[in-house]
């Protein structure tokens, strides 16, 4: 029986709250401990928005599909791609553009199938077909024939893969691509079975009984996209490597309060709960207290998409960014060991190939705290505008966290800037991202997580055309760095990081976006769960080598 979100404050209602956090228990169903069933009771923010590959785009899907499918690679706990639907590591040609991939021929479905080469033909041709919609499409552009497939310009046949037999894939790329083994590790790159998404059509996906699986778990107890509150990954005991997998369950609570996530975790109904703000400093001498930082940066992402749209005017976007104090925002009211940023990529997700220098201290610090250059880009903007007065909406999550970050911006902004009046729009993690895709906001509070170990993967976001490039920033001489990192110098390792250099000095100077601060998370976690892995970029969680220490 699944335990709600009511439930849980049903029990949080009838239980006293002690002040030191007492770790987690694995307790059976009627709450006794001792039972042999090894259970992992982790707090999501968010409800899931979608556990499809090839429609996922968010951290907490990405974790659903990394625990519950399995591509070529697997990240280890070394955040290094192995293989793990491969059998052995692809044989790579001396140019860099064909992949030979040997499948391991003991990978099953649940339903007692092998997983085929086709598999994942099929699966990575859905993704880049037109007809999907797969906002990460793109990802694939590497792949021979990805981009025109995409635009509908060719057949999703052509695409660069095909299956030699049961259990061996040909792959080619458009380009060599330094960081692919990550791609391949990825949850857009997974297989897929033809016959179970033709079976459901519409429906694929949407519940947990509504597709196969080929991972470590297996989704349960899944009852919809963007609104069910709960969920489990339960063992696969189909899995090919079971034996590692010693969990029998991660059960998953979406409760977006953070007092009462930490409620249960002292209450003993959690082992694994995110904290914030003023929880966070209030517990951080806690020994269940962690922190971990990802390779990820929140941002304001302004609408530029009309013509008249006023965030089209760059002195408008610098007088934002200028007038916001990240140091406080961090510092006072975030509290869980976020950081100020440089610039949009992230610190620590790449290092220059000749001098080993990070790229975001190698950038330098574009991103300042001014109050006289925000109020003086203020007044220009003003002017040139022809206003006296600027109304802006932040379409924000509706979490606590998302919650105290508007109420600070919306202060500190209307103060610094005389005449900018700021509402606030929270609303459900689905929502936000429907309403992002679609341009139904002024200005949305928006992050983006690493995919891969490099700068491409954020920069690649604000080209002209990129369908995560919500706001519609477009700058010519941007898009051309860009692309020239990608192919002109894509085997040139140094020229490549400097037009990735360039590129986001651009961005920065037009404040295209907004960098508020790069991610971390303050969590409580019980002390008898054991080796859950936590990669920076991709999939936040792995839990096939978690256990339950007895």
């Amino acid at each position: 029986m699944k335990l709600k979100k009511s439930a849980l404050l049903g029990l949080i209602a009838l239980s006293s709250i002690a002040l030191a956090a007492c770790g987690g228990n694995s307790k059976n169903a009627d709450g006794g401990s001792g039972s042999e069933e090894k259970v992992f009771r982790y707090i999501e923010r968010q409800e899931m928005p979608s556990a499809d590959p090839s429609l996922a785009t968010d951290e907490v899907s990405f974790v659903a599909l990394n625990n519950v499918y399995e591509g070529i690679y697997r990240l280890d706990k070394d955040n290094k791609p192995q293989p793990a639907g491969a059998a052995e590591k692809a044989e790579v040609s001396e140019d860099g553009l064909t992949y030979k991939v040997k499948l391991r021929e003991d990978a099953m479905w649940t339903d007692d199938k092998p997983v085929t080469a086709a598999d994942f033909v099929y699966g990575w041709q859905r993704t880049v077909d037109p007809a999907t919609g797969s906002e990460y499409a793109y990802m694939f552009n590497s792949v021979k024939n990805a981009e025109k497939i995409s635009k509908g310009e060719m057949k999703k046949e052509e695409l660069g893969i095909k299956a030699v037999g049961d259990y061996e894939l040909e792959i080619t790329l458009e380009k060599a691509t330094p960081y692919f083994d990550y791609l391949l590790a990825f949850p857009s790159f997974l297989p897929q079975r033809q016959d179970i998404a033709e079976k459901y059509g519409k429906d694929y996906t949407t519940a947990s009984d509504k597709s196969v699986y080929n991972g470590p778990f297996t989704l349960t107890d899944f009852d919809g996209p963007g609104t069910d509150t709960s969920w489990s990954y339960s063992k696969n005991d189909k899995y090919w490597d079971k034996d590692t997998v010693k969990l029998d369950k991660v059960a998953i609570d979406v409760v977006k309060e953070a007092p009462t996530s930490l409620n249960l975790f002292q209450d003993g109904q959690a082992d694994e709960v995110p904290l914030s703000g003023e929880l966070a400093q209030q517990m951080k001498n806690e020994p269940n207290y962690i922190i971990l930082k990802g390779a990820s940066t929140f941002y304001l992402e302004p609408n530029q998409r009309e013509e008249n749209s006023p965030y089209r005017n760059v002195n408008l976007r610098k007088a934002l960014s200028y007038a916001i104090d990240r140091k406080a925002l961090v510092e006072q009211i975030l509290a869980n060991g976020s950081a100020v940023p440089m610039g949009l990529v992230p610190e620590g997700l790449a290092a220059d190939p000749k001098t080993d220098e990070d790229f975001a201290k190698e950038l330098g610090d574009e991103v300042t705290y001014n109050v006289d250059k925000a109020k003086e880009s203020w007044k220009k903007a003003k002017d040139e505008l022809g206003v006296s007065t600027v109304s802006i909406d932040l379409l924000i999550d509706d979490t606590d966290n998302a919650k105290k970050m508007a109420e600070y911006l919306q202060g500190s902004l209307s103060d610094t800037l005389e005449g900018l009046k700021v509402s606030v729009s929270p609303v459900p993690f689905s929502v936000r991202l429907d309403r992002s895709n679609k341009g139904d906001f002024q200005i949305a509070v928006s992050a983006w997580g690493a995919d891969y170990a490099d700068p491409s993967s954020f920069l690649d976001l604000f080209t002209t055309d990129n369908s995560y490039n919500r706001g519609h920033y477009s700058n010519p001489e941007y898009d051309k760095l860009v692309e020239s990192a990608a192919t002109t110098n894509a085997n040139n390792p140094e020229a490549r990081w400097q037009d990735m250099l360039d590129a986001e000095k651009i961005l920065m100077d037009d404040m295209g976006v907004i960098p508020l601060y790069q991610k971390a998370e303050a969590h409580l976690r019980s002390e008898k769960v054991k080796d859950v892995v936590y990669h920076s970029t991709g999939a936040k969680y792995d839990f096939k080598w978690t256990y339950i220490e007895d």
